[in-house]
């Protein structure tokens, strides 16, 4: 470990040192790429520092024993041997944690699209609760959601609503999210008081920049259209909604959540690149789930991973058989106990992956 401490050392202070190059400073990409890595090993090396204190202490403590002259500090000693023995596995663990290589995707902004699914109209609600759910996340964290584009349901909530998430390390944390999400209630619609299951599907894409996929504006079929509301009606007379299709893939985004024909265009752009990018992205994670067997991103959109039962206050992921009583919490947006026993149980994948491959 102490090693591998110092290796991390090394390449942080280059990284320190190529951080304030120029040619870095003036290309964009290059520079976001560089802080990035600056943060990621800053928060090693500090932790590293912790542990080499941990180890000097350690160290230290056993020659004060060793000499015994003096039986005061001896009994200080041995206290402070203690403590280091017992901070030290602790630090370990974390400093393997850290160190589990990243995916690069996880630094990305995100577009989430949720669908109602079976269910009906209290799909729909569902698909609403859900989205309220991921906005009040989203401001606990301090990231920033716009719509992208939305198709409201009859009885409220969404039929299908897509939405950006900007900020920090967004997609690191929601990625977990894509799946089919579950409900077990008594819908608003129902007279008779019976419990309904309905379920709503969650895809969460990276924002794929323009330097990430290369989409050939020879490549794209553009429509355009009336904006329409609840039902279908059409809500104003102008084309300014616009259909984009990808003809190699076949893959489509549109948008008409703006009046203005021109913003609705680069919203359905920005869904588009990302749904290209995904599209490869799935294949790579399905690839690595199996090789790894993966039960947190086995990259299948159709796994059914979380239940919400209503009658029992609870919230259930299928995945790695977590159950919380503290429905009304997290459907208000209390997420980080499932997204941090999710990120856990996916390091504690790589950090056995990696340890099979030496």
């Amino acid at each position: 470990m102490k090693d591998k401490i110092h290796i991390i050392k090394q390449r942080f202070d280059e990284v320190s040192d190529l951080i304030i190059q120029p040619d870095i400073v003036t290309d964009q990409k290059r520079y976001v790429k560089i802080n990035k890595e600056y943060k990621d090993l800053k928060t090693i090396v500090d932790k590293g520092n912790e542990y080499l204190e941990a180890l000097d202490n350690l160290n230290e403590a056993k020659e004060i024993i060793n000499d015994g002259s003096d039986a005061e500090m001896v009994e200080m000693a041995k206290m402070q041997l203690d403590e280091a023995k017992e901070l030290l596995p602790k630090l370990e663990d974390e400093l393997k944690i850290l160190m589990v290589p990243k995916d690069p995707e996880d630094a990305k902004n995100v577009i989430v699209e949720i669908r109602a699914g079976t269910g009906g109209d209290e799909a729909s609600i569902f698909a609403g609760d859900l989205y309220r759910m991921y906005t009040k996340y989203a401001a606990s964290k301090g990231w920033k959601t716009e719509v992208e584009d939305l198709s409201e349901g009859t009885s409220g909530g969404f039929k299908e609503i897509i939405f950006s998430v900007t900020g920090n390390d967004i997609y690191g944390k929601l990625k977990f999210e894509s799946g089919v999400h579950r409900v077990q209630r008594v819908p608003q619609t129902e007279t008779q008081g019976r419990v309904h299951t309905s379920a709503a599907t969650v895809m969460v894409l990276p924002e794929a920049e323009e330097f990430d996929v290369d989409v050939k504006m020879s490549d794209v079929k553009i429509d355009y259209f009336c904006s329409s509301g609840p039902g279908g009606q059409s809500v104003n007379t102008t084309y300014s909604a616009v259909r984009l299709t990808h003809l190699p893939t076949g893959i489509v985004a549109q948008c008409q959540d703006q009046k203005s024909q021109h913003k609705n265009k680069d919203k359905a752009f920005k869904v588009l690149r990302s749904r290209i990018y995904e599209m490869e992205l799935q294949k790579k994670l399905e690839a690595d789930a199996a090789k790894r067997n993966s039960l947190v991103s086995s990259g299948d959109r159709s796994a059914k991973i979380r239940t919400y039962n209503y009658a029992q206050g609870r919230v259930t992921d299928h995945r790695i058989g977590l159950t919380l009583y503290d429905l009304s919490n997290i459907i208000n947006g209390d997420l980080d106990k499932i997204i941090e026993a999710l990120e856990l149980a996916e390091n504690t994948e790589k950090l056995k992956q990696m340890n099979s491959d030496l």
